[in-house]
C-alpha cells in the first residue's frame, strides 16, 4: 500500500537514522506539491522555502554518498552564492551554497572566456616565400608568403600570419575542359601568356601555374629548350609569382623542370614538382641552384611525405624554407575524406613536433573536374535521378573541394574556375576576418548566374 511522506518528516528521519553506510537501498516515489492557491504565499518565497528543504535532504544523502565510498568532496568547491542569488534571505543562501548544482551554476556565471596556443602544439609551419622582386633579385611586383602557422587553420588559439593563396592553372597548348571552364578562357587558350594576364587582372589569381604538359611524349613531345619559352612568356605577362609544372612524365618532367628552373632563375619560382616515382634529386637540386621553391608531391600517404621531404633537405640539400607539400588532393566522396583526413593528420603532426612535416601544403584542387559528376551531363545510368546543371555542379564541387581542405590546413590552392576562386577567396578571408562575411541572399541564390 501507498504511502505518503511530507519532505519535512523526510528530512528528520533520515537525519535521526544516522546511518553510515548503505547497501542495496533505493528511495523511490512521486512528489505531490499542494498549494493553497488563495493563501497569498505562492510566489518567489515559497520556491526558495521549498527548495531549501530539498537541500537539506540533499545534504542527507550526500553524506549516505560519503559513505560508500564516492568522492562527493572533490564536487564540493567553495563558492560564495550569496550574490548570484541575492536578494535571498541568509539562510536560504546557506542552503543553497551547499548544493553542488548551484555552485557548478555560479562558477559557470562567473568563468570568463580566454584562448591560448594548445600547449601540445610545439612547432610552428615553416613559413615560405614564393617570388622575388627586384629588391630580391627578380622581376616581380610581390610575393607570396606562406605557412608561418602555430595553430590549425582558423583557430583562435594563434592567429593565421598568411591568408591562403590561389593560383590558377594556364596550360602551354589547349586542351580538354570542362564546358563551364573552357568557356572563361575560349579567347586565350592559345596564348599562355594572355591567359595567365586573364587569370590575374580579370579572376584575381595571387600566382599563377604554367603547366608543360606538351613536353609529354604521348602529346607533342615538345623538347625541354623549346617548353621553356613558355615559362619566360608568362614572366613577361604578369608580374605575380609563378608556379612551374611538367606533364607527370616521369622520365621526362626532371629535364622539362630542371631546364625551366634555369630560365626562371632568381624569380623564385615553385617547381611542381618532385616525388618518389621520378628523379627527385636532380629537380630538388635545380630548385637549390637556381633559388626556387620544390613542392614535393606524395599520393596520401604520409609516411611517404615524410620520407620525401627527409630525401630532399639531406640529400638535395633544398632548405626548409624552400619546400612546399603536396600530399595530393581526392575530389570525390570517400577521396575527399581520405585526403583531408591525411592532410590533417599532417599539419597536427608537425604542430605537435615532427620536424619532417612542418611545411605548408599546396592543394590540386582542380581534381575536382576529373569526377564525372562536376562535368557530365547527366548520369550513365539510366535510373539514376537527375544531377541537375552541370554549368553549377563543377564549379560547387570545386568551391566544395578546396574549403574542405582549408579546414585541414591547405595554404595554397591550384584552381581553374574563377566563380570557384572567388567564393574559397571570399571563404578563407572572411574566415580570417580580413573581409566582413556577407549574408547570403537566399531569396534569389537559385537564380545566379555561373
Amino acid at each position: 500500500m501507498a504511502e505518503k511522506i511530507t519532505l519535512t518528516d523526510l528530512n528528520k528521519t533520515l537525519s535521526e537514522m544516522n546511518v553510515q553506510s548503505l547497501e542495496g537501498v533505493k528511495i523511490e516515489g512521486d512528489v505531490e506539491i499542494e498549494i493553497d492557491a488563495g493563501a497569498g504565499g505562492v510566489g518567489p518565497l515559497f520556491a526558495y522555502y521549498f527548495g531549501q528543504e530539498a537541500a537539506q535532504i540533499a545534504m542527507q544523502l550526500i553524506k549516505f554518498a560519503k559513505a560508500v565510498g564516492y568522492p562527493v568532496d572533490a564536487l564540493m568547491q567553495p563558492v560564495a552564492l550569496a550574490q548570484a542569488i541575492a536578494p535571498a534571505p541568509k539562510e536560504l543562501a546557506a542552503a543553497a551554497a551547499a548544493v553542488p548544482a548551484f555552485k557548478l551554476a555560479s562558477t559557470l556565471a562567473s568563468a570568463k572566456f580566454a584562448v591560448g596556443t594548445d600547449k601540445t602544439w610545439r612547432l610552428p609551419i615553416q613559413e615560405v616565400t614564393i617570388g622575388a622582386t627586384k629588391a630580391d633579385g627578380g622581376s616581380r611586383g610581390r610575393v607570396v608568403k606562406l605557412g608561418g602557422e602555430k595553430a590549425m587553420p582558423f583557430f583562435p588559439d594563434a592567429p593565421m600570419p598568411h591568408n591562403p593563396k590561389i593560383t590558377m592553372d594556364v596550360f602551354d597548348m589547349p586542351i580538354g575542359m570542362a564546358k563551364a571552364v573552357k568557356m572563361h578562357y575560349e579567347d586565350v587558350i592559345n596564348s599562355p601568356g594572355e591567359w595567365a594576364k586573364k587569370a590575374v587582372k580579370q579572376f584575381g589569381a595571387d600566382l599563377v601555374t604554367v603547366h608543360l604538359i606538351s613536353t609529354d611524349p604521348l602529346l607533342k613531345d615538345t623538347k625541354p629548350q623549346d617548353a621553356v619559352k613558355t615559362v619566360e612568356e608568362v614572366l613577361q605577362a604578369v608580374d605575380v609569382p609563378i608556379c612551374i609544372g611538367g606533364s607527370g612524365n616521369p622520365e621526362k618532367d626532371p629535364i622539362v623542370l630542371s631546364k625551366a628552373a634555369e630560365a626562371a632563375q632568381g624569380e623564385r619560382v615553385l617547381i611542381a614538382s618532385a616525388n618518389l616515382n621520378m628523379d627527385w634529386e636532380k629537380i630538388g637540386k635545380a630548385c637549390v641552384d637556381n633559388g626556387h621553391v620544390c613542392l614535393a608531391w606524395t599520393q596520401l600517404e604520409i609516411n611517404s611525405q615524410k620520407e620525401l621531404n627527409r630525401k630532399l633537405m639531406k640529400v638535395a640539400g633544398v632548405p626548409r624554407e624552400s619546400i612546399v607539400m603536396d600530399p595530393t588532393t581526392a575530389a570525390l566522396a570517400y577521396g575527399l575524406d581520405f585526403a583531408y583526413s591525411n592532410m590533417e593528420r599532417i599539419r597536427l603532426g608537425a604542430l605537435k613536433g615532427d620536424e619532417e612535416l612542418t611545411f605548408p601544403m599546396s592543394s590540386g584542387t582542380t581534381n575536382a573536374w576529373g569526377v564525372r559528376e562536376a562535368w557530365m551531363v547527366r548520369s550513365p545510368n539510366k535510373d539514376d535521378s537527375d544531377w541537375g546543371d552541370r554549368m553549377l555542379r563543377g564549379p560547387i564541387w570545386e568551391i566544395l573541394t578546396g574549403f574542405t581542405l582549408a579546414m585541414a590546413g591547405v595554404d595554397i590552392f591550384m584552381m581553374m574556375h574563377p566563380q570557384a576562386v572567388a567564393y574559397v577567396h571570399e571563404i578563407t578571408q572572411s574566415l580570417m576576418g580580413l573581409i566582413e562575411a556577407k549574408t547570403p541572399d537566399t531569396a534569389s541564390w537559385l537564380k545566379m548566374e555561373v
